[in-house]
This record gives C-alpha cells, structure tokens and sequence, in this order.
C-alpha cells in the first residue's frame, strides 16, 4: 500500500520529497558548499587595490587640470600684449614694448585731473588741522572772566583735601615697620631725644629699640618681661630720658633705667584696711601713669582701688601725696587714667562715672574742682 511504501522509504534513510516539503525539511539530501578562504582573501586584495589605484589616477588628473588653467592665464596675457605690441608696432624692440605697458598701466592709473605737488598739498591740510584744533577748544562765544571749568574745580578740590590731610603733613621721609609680637601692643614711649622707642603688649614683654645702632634686620636689641605675667599698660620716659615708668596690670609700678634695669619698684598697699589714704601704696590693678614735667624724680598712679597716689623715685616705701576721686553723691570713683597740667601744679583724673576730676598738686585733700564731662 502507498502508506506502507512511504514507512519503508523514510527508514532506508531515503526521505520522501511531498513529507519533506510538508515538514519543511526540503534541505535534507543537498550537500554543503565549500569556501576558500585563501582565494577570498586574494580577491578582496585585488579589488581594494583597483580601487587604490584608481583613486590617485583620479587626483592627478585634477592636479593635472589645475596647472594646465594656471598655464593658460599667463599665456593668454603675454600673447594678448605682444599682439598690441605688434600692432602698435612691429619694429620697436622689447625694452621699448614694456616701458609703454609701463606709461600705459600709469596713465590709466592717473586718469583725470593732476594731483597738486606735495608741498602745497601738505601745507593746507596742517593749516586745516590747526583750524580744526582751534574750532575744537573755542567753539561758541567767549566765556565770562572768572569763570571756571568743573575739571578745575575738581583739580583744586583734590588739592584742597590733600592739603587738609594730616598725614601729608608729617615731615617723614623713611618709613620702617618694627615687629613686636604676636598680640597687642598697648603701649609706646619715645625717649625725648628721638633716639629710642620702647613698646609693650599683652604678651607681657617690654622690647627696647635703639634706631642709631640698628640694622637692616631691624630687630629691638634688648627684650624682657619686667612685671612677669602682667599685661604692659603705659610707657613713659622721664623728661631727661634717663628712666622709664613701667605702668602694668598688677598693683606695683616699676621704674626701669635706659637699658631695661629695674631702678625701684612701688610698694604694694594692704588691701584689708578701709581708707585707702592710710594705706602705703595700691592694692588693686593699675590703670596709669605718667611722669611730672618739671621734677623729674616724681610720676603719678592711679588704681582701681579708687585713689590717685604721687610716687618719688629716691622713696619706694611709701607714696608721696594720695587722692580720691569722688561721685557727686560723695561715693568712691574709680580713675581710669590721669595726667599732669603742663606747669605741673595741678593733677588731674578721668573716672568711670565721666567726670574729670582736678586737684591742687600740694593738696590731697578736697579736688579744686570738678567738672563733671559726661560722654
């Protein structure tokens, strides 16, 4: 039977061609096809190569175009002249032939009217520029006397402010800067000569500087610490130079030679008695200090300790003079600062509470009067 035939066939291994082409299995029984890969290669060489060639045929004939184009310009030129040349004519030589080119190619150039000389052309044109200038700084009507332009008036100004500028003012003409520290520097003194400076600070060193014997450096030639871990509060050198008045935040002042050696040193009062006149010196933190004009063994303290005390440097035991300032309600007031009057006959100190208190400098009694400045 026809079923039974086709059984048959597909186990022999031989397909049935109407089952494969059901099945989709047509492909079976076709063998596979062989490459060589070695011919391929060669082949796509070849081609690529072709291609190569005729790539640079390509550019050399467009290279080719271009210089036969250049060529052709001139040519055209030199053949275009040479039959004007000929024209005009046959028997003028070469050097002739140019230098007609060269009188035709100028007439052209200079065609129309003739150019004036140099001379004369540059002589207007100055005199139209200085008119030019003079138009320009006097254009309109004259202006009235004494006026004056806004750029003067800015110009005196300017000169006026430099004028009233007090730093214009110092006759200085070398400038250094001197490093004392770290910290605050919180007082200065110049010797009266001018030839010495001392400083303090907070970092509690007092730095001599001597500018005759100074380098390049400029570095100060003695430091020292003469009130251990006090705060420096005022300096002063004595109206001959010769000592200096240490002001610092404990209770003692100090007075220290030229060159920085302890001289005397001012008591320290006792702080457990009530009247401060009947103590020997200062029990609290100094505020300041200052030197008398015309003594030059006395200077002037004042504390928190609410009193003002008179110092002789042959004494160190014991103050001189004390004052204590006082409220308009007759309360204790503590100075903040004081200062002699330039004869030297009057003490006077600025207190807390505003007012500026003075006093008789033989009298530690009663101030002369009080004037009361609030700020």
């Amino acid at each position: 039977t026809e079923p039974g035939r086709t059984q048959g066939a597909s186990m022999l291994g031989t397909p049935d061609p109407e089952l494969a082409a059901t099945m989709g299995f047509s492909g079976f029984g076709k063998k596979a096809r062989t490459f060589d890969l070695e011919a391929m290669f060669e082949q796509t060489r070849r081609t690529a190569v072709e291609r190569s060639r005729k790539v640079l045929e390509a550019r050399e004939r467009e290279k080719e175009d271009e210089t036969e184009k250049e060529f052709r310009i001139p040519c055209t030129d030199s053949s275009a002249s040479a039959s004007s040349a000929t024209r005009a004519g046959p028997t003028l030589p070469e050097r002739e032939v140019v230098y007609s080119e060269s009188e035709d190619n100028s007439n052209e150039a200079l065609s129309g009217p003739s150019m004036p000389s140099q001379s004369s052309a540059k002589g207007p044109t100055e005199d139209t520029d200085d008119d030019d200038d003079d138009d320009e700084e006097f254009i309109g009507p004259p202006l009235p006397p004494g006026f004056k332009d806004s750029d003067d008036d800015n110009d005196n100004d300017d000169t006026e402010e430099e004028d009233n500028n007090p730093v214009k003012k110092i006759p200085d003409s070398h400038e250094i800067t001197l490093q004392h520290g770290t910290k605050t520097v919180s007082a200065l003194g110049l010797d009266p000569s001018g030839a010495r400076l001392i400083t303090g600070g907070y970092d509690y060193d007092v730095k001599f500087w001597d500018f005759a014997g100074m380098d390049a450096s400029l570095q100060a030639f003695r430091s020292l610490q003469p009130c251990e871990c006090h705060q420096i509060k005022s300096l002063q050198y004595s109206s001959t130079g010769d000592v200096i008045l240490v002001v610092s935040g404990n209770s003692q002042a100090k007075v220290l030679d030229r060159d920085g050696f302890p001289v005397m040193e001012c008591i320290k009062g006792d702080q457990y008695i009530v009247d401060m006149t009947n103590t020997k010196g200062h029990t609290a933190m100094l505020n300041s200090g200052c030197w008398h004009p015309k003594i030059k063994e006395e200077f002037l303290t004042c504390s928190n300790d609410g009193t003002v005390r008179t110092w002789d440097v042959n004494n160190e035991k014991k103050h001189k003079s004390v004052f204590k300032p006082r409220s308009v309600q007759g309360k204790r007031v503590i100075p903040t600062t004081c200062t002699y009057s330039r004869d030297g006959k009057l003490i006077a100190a600025g207190c807390q509470d505003g007012s500026i208190q003075i006093w008789d400098r033989n009298m530690s009694v009663s101030p002369v009067f009080d004037n009361n400045m609030y700020f």
